[in-house]
């Protein structure tokens, strides 16, 4: 059932449609997380009201709680949480990063076990062992009934040695080949399986990354994930990185770079060929009083919105915009009530759809690379903080 056909090009940024069992997707596309079968704060009736056409689901997180034999049981992920159009589900391997980096920190978390069969996992939740196979993977998300499943990865840290990135991407072009065997064993016993992905690795080398492009281009899969960037190697390193693979990504397929939402990320990812995208900063920075604005970003919890009669962008149609003021959205905030996050979610994800919206809509319109110009202007008035 999946397809991908592009519909209009302008230089290296493009249009298109994807085709899943559970529906069509617009791209280039931003997909919200739901990282434990939630976007957290919001309800299936408001990502629909917001246009959300994708979501994601943690493998890892669902794995470990409730477990997927339960959502399978439930009918899988869709019934079981009420969305009736396309999820992709990462495989787990991005976890392998992210708890080895929290032991770095010096926080209660055991790294993960890297080896050459797979990883040894140990619950958040219960500090239970369980070791992650490339094959387990594939057959957790088959459960799960994704639309779009990733094959395991292992994602290097950004300051690691060439020496340990090469056998790590070595190690995820292994395990790309026995998800896929894999998943064509399960395919044979179930003609309604989502589709897979494989992920480019190689950390920040040069030849790593053509390397890993070409291995995972020779897959010849319905689409292709970067992986393993936006993980503290800098931006200007990350837009680098694309420009270097480009020309070895297959250009009839979609091209997925994992982990990355800002608003300038997204146009300079689109601007390199980049269709989809994913992020939890959405609905982290509204937990943390952080929203976009076409100006940058603010802080509600700021002094100067405490008497602010004004929504946070007097442009914005979103739910919290067109109805509630700054003053009101900082009071809630500050008095921890779940309106606040919600009506602060509700615009970043609005924000973040608007704009691919207004992307897929300039590339048309072949003025991608001026709307582009106007956009960060304006957005870097205000610069992050």
């Amino acid at each position: 059932m999946f397809s991908f056909k592009i519909h209009s090009i302008d230089k290296n940024a493009r249009t298109g449609l994807i085709k899943t069992n559970h529906g069509e997707i617009e791209t280039p596309i931003f997909m919200p997380c739901g990282t434990k079968g939630t976007v957290k704060s919001l309800d299936p009736d408001d990502l629909n009201k917001l246009n959300v056409q994708i979501l994601l689901g943690n493998t890892y997180h669902l794995h470990f709680r409730p477990g997927e034999n339960l959502i399978k049981s439930m009918g899988g992920l869709h019934k079981w949480m009420h969305w009736d159009k396309p999820i992709l589900t990462d495989s787990g391997g991005f976890q392998v990063f992210s708890f080895g980096q929290g032991e770095k920190k010096g926080l209660d978390i055991k790294a993960p076990k890297i080896t050459n069969e797979g990883v040894e996992f140990y619950s958040p939740y219960d500090g239970s062992k369980h070791f992650f196979t490339p094959e387990k993977a594939i057959q957790i998300q088959k459960d799960l009934g994704s639309d779009i499943m990733m094959a395991f990865d292992e994602c290097a840290p950004a300051d690691c040695d060439k020496i340990y990135a090469k056998s790590a991407m070595q190690r995820t072009h292994n395990w790309a080949l026995k998800c896929f065997k894999e998943y064509q064993k399960l395919t044979k016993e179930n003609e309604n399986m989502g589709t897979l992905f494989p992920i480019i690795q190689g950390v920040i080398f040069e030849d790593l990354r053509i390397e890993s492009a070409k291995f995972m281009a020779d897959l010849d899969l319905p689409g292709i994930a970067i992986g393993g960037l936006s993980v503290g190697e800098g931006k200007e390193i990350m837009y680098n990185t694309l420009d270097i693979i480009n020309p070895y990504l297959p250009k009839e397929k979609p091209r997925y770079l994992m982990g990355v939402g800002t608003p300038e990320d997204l146009l300079n990812g689109v601007e390199r060929g980049i269709d989809m995208f994913d992020c939890v900063l959405p609905t982290r920075f509204a937990r943390h009083g952080t929203i976009w604005t076409k100006f940058g970003r603010i802080n509600v919890r700021n002094k100067e919105y405490t008497n602010s009669d004004k929504p946070i962008d007097e442009d914005c149609v979103c739910y919290a915009c067109k109805h509630f003021t700054l003053s009101y959205i900082q009071h809630l905030f500050k008095e921890k009530e779940i309106l606040g996050i919600r009506l602060m979610t509700i615009h970043n994800l609005h924000f973040l759809l608007n704009l691919m919206a207004e992307i897929r809509k300039a590339i048309k319109e072949k003025r991608f690379e001026k709307f582009k110009k106007d956009f960060l202007e304006n957005f870097e008035i205000n610069p992050e903080i």
